[in-house]
């Protein structure tokens, strides 16, 4: 049981993927934008050969270097978990960086460390990023082991313009005694700490590092980075404790998020708005026109649909284009077929939002505005709903703790076509967000 319990910290169950049916397309649309992923190899400290992805925009805007957030993935995890981020953070002007760390995925490297080699491999990415001329300001978004790797990276670089904290541990030893606990191993309460003990020096035999060293307690009070930790409720596995601890010794700006949930559910969506939100602000992306010129009339069926005279078309377009390509270009990035949002004249799908007023009577009355957020606000939630309940693909084995049944080949078989609609949902959303508000003020000049 012992052993069993030590190879769980240390090789737990590690993703085998293919990354061209995993990852993002080579090229792929989201909102109207051609993006890419460019695949590399980078070597770090101790010879294993990682292997790393780049998600930006193609092409690559002329003498403007972007910001780049560098996704680190939990223990049993691996560059897929990073496939959501991409749909929150690019269409920000924001590049995004994954890597399998040394150990997990299909890089090099028998055995984890919870964070204390990782933070070495994430030391050799922001080396190679800040040799990029293309890359301006980095942050780091880690979810539990991942997290930690960036807190323990963060402590000695403080040139890292954010940082997102999902679920992390505070102290590995305290933790694992906690564990003992929780996976009910059967041993005698004065022999526990004897037993860790032990476990600690199999540990540093075989994974070359000692579980007493890792210690965010330690870090936290020398950090100043701008944090925003975040961590579900119901973690039965690293409890919401451990977040509240780092946060309240945490030296630097920092908030929390607490929402429902354990340590493998899917995120809600307004954690992940408070992430896109973060990053802007730490990040400062610069404000790119997009390339994806369009003229209204040769794309969409304007119907009856009349605009008053201040109304802002290009805005409405943008809009319009944000949800069709949600759907078209998401399903044209792969062999998926066409998803759930489907082609509808510009007025008929603006109709199911808000009542248009007619040509006799254009003014729109004072309830309108409040009708169309409770329409947006229904599909807001429909939208996290379906994500919250299908991202199956990958969580159960990104993240410290997931069950023998949902093992890492349970992930591999999961449902391509649901990933991708899920891609395609999670971004309706998050474009409805930010756009609904500027659409309410303009809609009441109809």
């Amino acid at each position: 049981m012992i052993d069993q319990f030590i190879n769980f910290v240390i090789r737990p169950p590690r993703a085998e993927y293919n990354p061209d049916q995993y990852l993002w397309e080579r090229d792929f649309m989201l909102a109207g934008r051609s993006y890419k992923r460019q695949d590399l190899e980078i070597r770090n400290a101790r010879g294993h050969v990682l292997q790393c992805s780049h998600y930006m925009p193609s092409p690559f805007p002329e003498d403007t270097p972007l910001p780049c957030v560098v996704y680190c993935h939990g223990n049993s995890g691996c560059r897929a978990d990073a496939n959501e981020a991409a749909v929150i953070l690019l269409p920000s002007n924001i590049t995004l960086f994954t890597l399998d760390f040394s150990g997990s995925g299909l890089s090099d490297g028998d055995y984890v460390s919870l964070g204390w080699h990782e933070k070495d491999d994430l030391k050799v990415v922001v080396s190679y990023l800040r040799g990029n001329k293309q890359t301006s300001r980095i942050g780091l978004w880690g979810r539990s082991m991942g997290a930690v790797t960036s807190l323990l990276y963060g402590a000695e670089d403080p040139s890292i313009a954010g940082m997102v904290l999902d679920s992390a541990f505070s102290d590995l030893f305290d933790l694992m005694l906690e564990l003992v606990d929780v996976y009910k191993i059967r041993l005698p309460k004065f022999t526990v700490k004897m037993a860790v003990q032990y476990m600690r020096r199999v540990i540093q035999k075989k994974a070359k590092f000692d579980i007493m060293d890792l210690n965010c307690l330690k870090l936290a009070p020398k950090t100043f980075i701008p944090a925003l930790f975040g961590h579900a409720s119901e973690d039965k596995f690293i409890r919401a404790r451990h977040s509240d601890l780092i946060f309240n010794a945490y030296a630097g700006d920092k908030n929390i998020i607490k929402f429902d949930g354990d340590h493998n559910s899917s995120r809600p969506q307004f954690y992940y708005d408070s992430v896109s939100i973060f990053f802007y602000n730490v990040l400062h992306p610069p404000q790119i026109p997009s390339t994806h010129s369009i003229k209204a009339e040769k794309y969409y069926d304007l119907g009856a649909l009349k605009f008053g005279a201040s109304m802002d078309q290009s805005l409405l377009y943008e809009i319009i284009t944000g949800l069709r390509c949600a759907s078209t270009d998401a399903a044209s990035s792969s062999s998926a077929p066409p998803s759930i949002l489907t082609a509808k004249p510009v007025d008929e799908l603006l109709s199911e939002a808000v009542p248009i007023a007619s040509k006799e009577n254009s003014a729109v009355n004072e309830d309108e505005p409040s009708s169309f957020q409770d329409k947006l606000s229904g599909l807001s939630e429909e939208c996290c709903s379906y994500t919250s309940s299908n991202r199956e693909s990958w969580g159960r084995c990104s993240s410290l703790g997931g069950s023998d049944e949902e093992s890492s080949a349970d992930c591999a078989a999961a449902d391509r076509n649901r990933q991708i609609s899920e891609k395609m949902l999670c971004h309706v959303r998050w474009h409805l967000d930010v756009k609904q508000q500027r659409l309410l003020m303009h809609l009441q000049h109809l």
